[in-house]
C-alpha cells in the first residue's frame, strides 16, 4: 500500500523524517530531454527554508537539494528523479517530553492509534519539515509545464485580510509575509510578532493563482482537475480547508451572480467573471486557476494544554498538561506559500501528461 505518493503519470513519492538523516522525494515519469540542474530547484527552496525572519521558526537548515539520479549531461533521463534535503540542525532533547505523551492538536495520538509507534522527534513523518520535499519536486514539476505561471501569496493572518485594492504583486517578495499588500504585511508585522512573544499561534489562508492553464485539463468523473488540486492541498501538513473559486461563498450567490458569462473572442471564448475559478465539471477553461488554502495555527504553543500520557503496562493513560518546547512557526501559513504552488504545480504536471496521453498535442 503506498501512501506517500502522489499523482498518476507525474508521481511523485516523499521519504524521511523531521529528525531523521534526511528527508526528499523521488519523482516518477517526468518526460526525458528537460534541462535541470540543483541550481534550478534552489530558489523554491529557498522561499520555503526556516529560519530567515523572526515570524519562523528558528531552525536553521540551508535545505540544499541533490540530485541523485534521474539527470545525465544536465537535462532529465525519463528514468526516476531521487532528490535529496540533508536535515543538519535537529534537536531531538526537545521532544523527550512528548515521548511521554501526545501534544494536543498534533498527530500524535493519531500515529500511535493506527501504528502502535511512533516517532516522537517533531512528529516524524507528520512534521510539516516534510514539505520541503515537495517544494523540490515542484521544481521538476514546473520543467514539464512551462507555459503556466504559478503564483501563492498570504491574503489573511489570524482574522486579518489584505485589502485586494492594495494588490501589488511586487510586493510578495519584499516582505517576510508573501504578502501583495504593503499595510497589511505591516499589521502582521506587529501582529505576529506579538503572537510569538506570547507562544501562541495564528492561522493563515493562503492564495494560488495559475495562468497559461489551457483549455481542456482534467476529466470526468473521477480525475477532476479541481478533485486533484484539493486532495493535493488537504494533503498538506497543517491545512483544514480548500477552495475553488469562489468557493463556499458560491453557495450564498444567485444563479445569474455565480455565472461566468461568455462572449466570442479572436482566439477563443472570453469570459466576464471566474467564480469557477477556472475549472467547470472538473475540466480547466483556459482561465486563471484559483485556489485558496486555510491553514491551522502551529498546535505547538507555549500555554499548557491537558491531554494524556501515553498508556502504560497495563494500557492506562493519565491525565497530564503539556506544554511544546523548541523551534516553532507562530504562523505555519506564511511558509505555507511556496508549498501550495508546489502542489499546484505537481498536479498541473501531471494533468498536461494525462491530457496528452488521451487526446494527444
Amino acid at each position: 500500500m503506498s501512501v506517500n505518493s502522489f499523482g498518476r503519470l507525474f508521481r511523485f513519492t516523499t521519504w524521511g523524517e523531521s529528525h531523521g538523516p534526511a528527508l526528499g522525494a523521488v519523482v516518477d515519469g517526468c518526460p526525458p530531454g528537460l534541462p535541470i540542474s540543483e541550481s534550478a530547484l534552489q530558489p523554491f527552496l529557498d522561499a520555503r527554508r526556516p529560519g530567515q525572519s523572526k515570524f519562523t521558526t528558528q531552525r536553521q537548515e540551508p535545505d540544499q537539494v541533490r540530485i541523485l539520479s534521474g539527470v545525465f549531461e544536465g537535462r532529465t533521463t525519463g528514468t526516476s528523479i531521487s532528490l535529496m534535503i540533508e536535515n543538519v540542525d535537529q534537536r531531538s532533547k526537545d521532544y523527550s517530553e512528548v515521548a511521554k505523551a501526545y501534544r494536543p492538536g498534533h498527530a500524535d495520538y493519531a500515529y500511535d492509534a493506527k501504528y502502535g509507534f511512533r516517532d516522537y522527534r517533531g512528529g516524524g513523518r507528520s512534521s510539516a519539515r516534510e514539505t520541503a520535499a515537495r517544494v523540490a519536486a515542484g521544481g521538476v514539476a514546473r520543467l514539464v509545464i512551462p507555459e503556466v505561471t504559478i503564483l501563492a501569496y498570504v491574503v489573511e493572518i489570524g482574522g486579518d485580510a489584505i485589502d485586494r485594492a492594495n494588490f501589488d504583486p511586487a510586493e510578495i517578495d519584499r516582505n517576510p509575509f508573501f504578502c501583495p499588500d504593503p499595510l497589511a504585511a505591516r499589521r502582521w508585522a506587529e501582529q505576529v510578532d506579538a503572537v510569538r512573544k506570547a507562544g501562541s499561534s495564528v492561522g493563515a489562508v493562503v492564495e494560488c493563482i495559475a495562468t497559461g492553464v489551457p483549455a481542456g485539463w482534467g476529466a470526468p468523473l473521477y480525475g477532476k482537475l479541481d478533485a486533484d488540486l484539493a486532495a493535493g492541498m488537504m494533503g498538506i501538513n497543517a491545512v483544514k480547508g480548500v477552495e475553488i473559486g469562489d468557493g463556499f461563498a458560491a453557495a450564498r450567490l444567485s444563479g445569474e451572480q455565480n455565472a461566468d458569462p461568455m462572449r466570442p473572442g479572436p482566439q477563443g471564448p472570453t469570459f466576464d467573471a471566474n467564480h469557477a475559478g477556472g475549472i467547470a465539471g472538473g475540466i480547466s477553461t483556459g482561465q486563471p486557476i484559483v485556489v485558496r488554502v486555510a491553514f491551522k495555527p502551529t498546535s505547538s504553543i507555549l500555554t499548557p494544554q491537558p491531554t494524556i500520557t501515553r498508556p502504560d503496562e497495563n494500557g492506562r493513560s493519565h491525565a497530564t498538561e503539556l506544554f511544546t518546547k523548541g523551534r516553532h512557526d507562530p504562523c505555519v501559513g506564511i511558509r505555507g506559500a511556496p508549498v501550495v504552488e508546489a502542489m499546484m504545480a505537481l498536479v498541473l504536471a501531471d494533468h498536461k501528461l494525462l491530457q496528452r496521453g488521451q487526446c494527444g498535442g
